[in-house]
C-alpha cells in the first residue's frame, strides 16, 4: 500500500503539482480575459440581472432554473477548500498566497464562463426530456479530427470518454470520501459524535436527496447554499469587526510580501515567492474548480435557450466562492492573529520531521536555516535512530522536532492518556510509532483547526468553533450532493441512463464507510483525476476560442433585438 501511495504522489507531483499545470490553468483564463475583454467586469452586472430571472422565457428548454443552477455548482465549490482550504494555504505560504487565490479566482471567472458556455451549447437531451451537458459533449461533438476525404476520427468522443471517467472517480475522490471523513472528524472532535453514527445519519439524507436527480437536488441547494453562506459570513464578519484594529495591517501583509514571498513571522519561519505563488494558485482551484470541467455539468441543466447567458451566470462563482467567502475566511486568519501561532496540539504523522542537530527559531541564523529547509533551498541533516523516551520527555540531546513547518515546543510522547517510556525507531526524518504512541506538543496548526481557533477570537468567543463545525458538516454535505450529480451525467456518457442506479448505489455506500476509514489513498487520487478533468477541458477550451467569440458577439446581437429597451453592456 505504501508504494501504491507513494506511487500516486509522484504521479500527481508530475501533473497536477507541476509548474507547467499552474501555467497552464492562469495562462488559459488570462488568455480568454484579454481576448474577450475582460468579460467578468463588463458583463458582471448584466450576469446579476440573469440570475434574478429578469430576461427568462417560459418555453425554455431544462430541468433547472438559473438561480437553481448556480446554487448547486456553488454546493459543489463551495465546501471544505473555504474553510480548510485557505487555512492551509496561508500556512503554507504565508499572507501573499491569499492574494494568489484571489488571483486565481478573478481569471477563474472567464475560464468558467467559456466552459459553461460551452458545455450548454453541446448537451443532450434523453426521450424523457432529461438534460446530460458537460465537457464530455463539446468534445464529443467539436474536438474530432477531419481528414481530407471528409471522414471523421472520434477523438473528441474518446477524449470525452476519458474525461467522464475521470469525472467519476473525482466524484468520489473530491465530493464524496473525504467529505464525509472530514465532517465525521469534526463532529467528533467538537462534540464527541460517534463516527459511524455521523456516517449513517447523513448517508440517509444523501440517499433521500440523490435519488430523485437533479430537480431534487436542486431544490435542496437552492436552500441550502444560501443559508450556510448566511451563517458562515456573520460568523466571519463578528472575528473581523471584533479584531478591527488590525485589518489594515492584515492587508499590509498581504501587499507588502507579494513578490518577495511572506517574511517570517511568530512560529512562520517564511515561504518564498515561488512558494507563496504556487500554494495560492492550488488552492484557489480547489476552491473554485475554474477550469476544471465541474461546475458546466450543472449549469447545462438550466432553463435557457441559448448558452452565453447561462455562462454569464457561471461568472458569479468564483466571485462569490473566492473573492468573497475565501477572502474572508483569509481576513479572519490574519486578523485574529492564529495563523503565525503555536498551539498544544496531537502531532499528524504526516506533518513530523525529526532533525538532527538543535535549532531555535529565536536565533536568526538558525531561523533562516529552518527556512531555507522547509523551502526546499538548502536541506539540513535528517535524523535516523533511536529517541529515547522517559515519562514522555525525549532524552535524546541534539534532535529538533518540526511539525506542521514549525519548530515543535514542549514535545511529548504518550501512549493513551499516560506518558510514553521506551524507544522511538525513527528513519530519514519519519517516527515510526509502536500501537497507541502518539507525539504532542506546541506547534502551528492548519486546515478546519487554524479556523476553528480564529473564530473563537471574535463577538463569539468560544461559539465560533462550533460555526466552524457548523459550517464544515453543511459546506461539505453540499458538495457531496452536487458530485453525485457530476457523476451521475458521466455515467450517462459512458455508459447509458439504465447505470445511473447502480452509480448511485456505490456513491451512497462509499460514502458512509468513508465516514470512519482512512481516505488517504482517495485524496491523491483525486488530485491526480483534477488534473486529468482540467487538462483536456483547458486544451479543449483554447481549441474553440474562435467558437466562442462568435457565440458571444451573436448573443448580444439577438439581445438588442429583444430588449431594444435595455442597455447592452457591450457596444
Amino acid at each position: 500500500m505504501n508504494e501504491i501511495s507513494q506511487f500516486l504522489r509522484n504521479l500527481d507531483g508530475l501533473i497536477g503539482g507541476g509548474p507547467w499545470f499552474v501555467y497552464l490553468l492562469l495562462g488559459t483564463g488570462l488568455f480568454f480575459t484579454i481576448y474577450l475583454k475582460f468579460p467578468q467586469i463588463r458583463y458582471f452586472k448584466h450576469a446579476i440581472k440573469v440570475v434574478r430571472g429578469k430576461y427568462d422565457n417560459k418555453h425554455d428548454k431544462g430541468d433547472t432554473s438559473h438561480f437553481q443552477a448556480l446554487t448547486t455548482a456553488l454546493s459543489g465549490t463551495v465546501g471544505t477548500g473555504n474553510i480548510a482550504g485557505v487555512a492551509l494555504a496561508i500556512h503554507l505560504g504565508g499572507p501573499a498566497a491569499l492574494f494568489w487565490m484571489l488571483v486565481t479566482a478573478f481569471l477563474g471567472m472567464c475560464s468558467k464562463f467559456v466552459e459553461v458556455l460551452l458545455s450548454h451549447k453541446y448537451r443532450e437531451f434523453s426521450k424523457d426530456g432529461t438534460v446530460a451537458g458537460g465537457p464530455m459533449y463539446y468534445m464529443k461533438h467539436r474536438l474530432n479530427i477531419k481528414l481530407k476525404d471528409g471522414r471523421q476520427i472520434k477523438t473528441g468522443y474518446w477524449l470525452g470518454g476519458f474525461f467522464a471517467v475521470a469525472t467519476i472517480v473525482s466524484s468520489f475522490g473530491t465530493g464524496n470520501l473525504p467529505q464525509i471523513n472530514g465532517i465525521a472528524d469534526s463532529m467528533f472532535a467538537t462534540f464527541g459524535v460517534n463516527k459511524m453514527l455521523t456516517g449513517g445519519i447523513l448517508t440517509l439524507f444523501l440517499g433521500l436527496v440523490i435519488i430523485g436527480g437533479i430537480k431534487r437536488i436542486a431544490k435542496v441547494t437552492e436552500r441550502l447554499v444560501p443559508a450556510m453562506a448566511a451563517i458562515y459570513v456573520i460568523g466571519a464578519v463578528g472575528v473581523i469587526a471584533f479584531n478591527y484594529e488590525n485589518i489594515i495591517p492584515s492587508l499590509k501583509d498581504i501587499a507588502s510580501h507579494l513578490f518577495t514571498g511572506s517574511a517570517a513571522a511568530g512560529g512562520f519561519l517564511g515561504a518564498g515567492l515561488i512558494f507563496a505563488f504556487k500554494q495560492g494558485v492550488n488552492r484557489g482551484l480547489f476552491s473554485n474548480e475554474a477550469g476544471q470541467g465541474s461546475a458546466p455539468i450543472a449549469h447545462s441543466a438550466a432553463r435557457a435557450h441559448e448558452p452565453v447567458s447561462e455562462g454569464l451566470v457561471a461568472i458569479l462563482e468564483p466571485f462569490i466562492d473566492t473573492i468573497v467567502i475565501c477572502f474572508l475566511t483569509g481576513l479572519v486568519l490574519l486578523s485574529s492573529g492564529v495563523w503565525n501561532e503555536k498551539f498544544e496540539n496531537k502531532f499528524e504523522l504526516t506533518d513530523t520531521v525529526v532533525l538532527s542537530g538543535s535549532y531555535s527559531d529565536k536565533v536568526m541564523d538558525e531561523r533562516n536555516a529552518l527556512a531555507n529547509h522547509l523551502n526546499n533551498i538548502e536541506s539540513l541533516p535528517l535524523f535516523s535512530g533511536d529517541l529515547i523516551i522517559e515519562n514522555g520527555l525525549m532524552l535524546n540531546e541534539s534532535v529538533t522536532v518540526l511539525h506542521a513547518r514549525s519548530v515543535a515546543e514542549d514535545v511529548k510522547l504518550m501512549k493513551g492518556k499516560k506518558n510514553y517510556t521506551g524507544l522511538v525507531k525513527v528513519s530519514q526524518g519519519r517516527p515510526v510509532y509502536k500501537q497507541g504512541v502518539f507525539m504532542k506538543g506546541s506547534s502551528l496548526i492548519h486546515s478546519s483547526p487554524l479556523t476553528a481557533k480564529a473564530f473563537m477570537r471574535g463577538w463569539f468567543g468560544r461559539w465560533g468553533q462550533y460555526i466552524v463545525s457548523l459550517g464544515l458538516l453543511l459546506f461539505a454535505f453540499s458538495t457531496a450532493i452536487s458530485w453525485s450529480y457530476y457523476g451521475d451525467r458521466a455515467t450517462v456518457y459512458l455508459l447509458g441512463e439504465k447505470w445511473i442506479l447502480f452509480y448511485r448505489i456505490i456513491y451512497v455506500v462509499g460514502f458512509f464507510v468513508a465516514s470512519f476509514a482512512d481516505t488517504t489513498l482517495i485524496w491523491i487520487l483525486s488530485g491526480i483525476t483534477i488534473a486529468f478533468m482540467t487538462i483536456p477541458n483547458l486544451i479543449g477550451l483554447l481549441i474553440l476560442h474562435k467558437e466562442v467569440k462568435t457565440t458571444i458577439n451573436q448573443y448580444w446581437i439577438d439581445f438588442k433585438k429583444e430588449h431594444p429597451e435595455e442597455k447592452c453592456p457591450v457596444k
